[in-house]
């Protein structure tokens, strides 16, 4: 059971990293040409999708979040003092 466990995950982990290696951009990805990384990940299975993940995946820009600042009750709330 644990053999059909680890198959599993192995060719989970496989599909997940030939399709993110395939919808990466070709001026994006690290280290090799995104062709490059198509065949290792084709050829070397899971250690190729593993090597994809840790050395060839473009690395995620932190994204600002644009949230409002802080709530202030109407009593403290400049704007609202002016309008009364």
């Amino acid at each position: 059971m644990l053999d059909v466990l680890i198959f599993i995950a192995g060719t989970g982990l496989w599909l997940f990293g030939l399709i993110d290696c395939a919808k990466t951009d070709q001026d994006a990805a690290r280290t090799l040409p995104k062709w490059a990384w198509l065949i290792i990940v084709i050829l070397f299975g899971t250690f190729g999708s593993l090597a994809w993940l840790l050395a060839g995946r473009p690395k995620k820009v932190a994204v600002a979040r644009n949230r409002p600042g802080r709530v202030l009750p109407p009593d403290d709330n400049p704007d609202f003092l002016k309008n009364l």
